[in-house]
């Protein structure tokens, strides 16, 4: 049968958040088949565990944030991506304040830390959702129309189309698809890093955002070029981003998804909407296993290799 995947040893990592600017240390840890993967907030006078489901999210103003009763973790979607394109289903990840460290501004480091830790195979079932008809939100209108769409596919595969008006965006296409059993995560998306522009930072930062941001984990551009030293690491990398991150989103639901999505302009509340509205319609969507592995989808078999 197709298996759960968990870590085979504990891995840590030290960084700040991006948003905040505080110093937090991550310790991976495995976990029993069937546990999903949970936050755990080991710094509060009593440890609080946030396992991972839609519901969990409750703030996506510039990342997702997970809660339960008065504890939050913010900003999860970087370590959540590379969660999924390793195919990690049980995980727990203490944390000692309420943000992710931001690491490089990728998912990369995280995949790095994971791959360190060797993953192993658990003597349970995968559960997929696997995704029977289409479901799709939107918002806006016009120019300010933006929507999210799951629709039934053998595997898991992710299109998105972003719309930013910037000579160094437009350069390099806005629109990408993803295939995970074509393509391999690590080497193709897991590197893209997130991006802003220095007007941006610079009111964020003026609201107490983005304090813990800069070139060392960010592509950042004036109006008009890229002032990272290095440049990018893709031709594509802020399409391929929005991928990462909509991966990360979309894994939020605590299993992976069989289906195809496609998004124009979304973002992280719109991903959660996404998922909200499909949960809501028991008959868009079932829980499966693969008892033989030779029917699973090409990509979910393998254990993914770093690149």
């Amino acid at each position: 049968m197709l298996q759960q995947r968990t870590l085979k040893s504990i891995t840590r990592a030290v960084g700040v958040g991006l948003h905040s600017g505080q110093r937090v240390e991550l310790t991976l840890r495995p976990a029993p088949a069937d546990t999903g993967i949970v936050f755990r907030r080991v710094d509060l006078p009593e440890p609080v565990d946030i396992p991972m489901r839609a519901e969990s999210v409750t703030d996506t103003r510039l990342a997702s944030t997970v809660s339960t009763g008065g504890a939050k973790v913010q900003t999860v979607e970087h370590i959540m991506s590379a969660c999924a394109g390793l195919g990690l289903d049980n995980l727990y990840i203490d944390i000692t304040a309420d943000e992710v460290p931001i690491l490089d501004g990728s998912a990369s480091s995280f995949v790095f830390l994971l791959q360190s830790a060797g993953i192993e195979l658990q003597k349970a079932p995968r559960r997929f959702i696997r995704v029977l008809r289409p479901v799709e939100v939107r918002e806006g209108e016009g120019d300010n129309l933006k929507w999210a769409r799951l629709d039934p596919y053998h595997g898991f595969k992710l299109s998105f189309e972003i719309d930013f008006d910037h000579r160094v965006v437009n350069a390099t296409g806005q629109r990408y698809e993803f295939d995970l059993s074509v393509g391999q995560y690590a080497r193709d998306i897991a590197r893209a890093r997130t991006f802003g522009f220095t007007k941006e930072v610079e009111y964020m930062r003026s609201k107490g955002l983005a304090l813990g941001g800069g070139l060392d984990n960010a592509i950042v551009m004036d109006d008009h070029k890229v002032l990272n030293a290095g440049g990018l690491r893709y031709d594509d990398e802020f399409v391929k981003h929005k991928i990462l991150d909509a991966m990360g989103d979309l894994y939020i639901v605590g299993k992976p998804l069989l289906a195809a999505y496609s998004a124009f302009r979304s973002g992280h509340a719109l991903n959660n909407k996404l998922l909200r509205e499909l949960l809501a319609q028991s008959d868009a969507y079932e829980i499966v296993t693969f008892e033989d592995t030779r029917q699973a989808p090409r990509g979910f078999g393998e254990i993914a290799r770093a690149w």
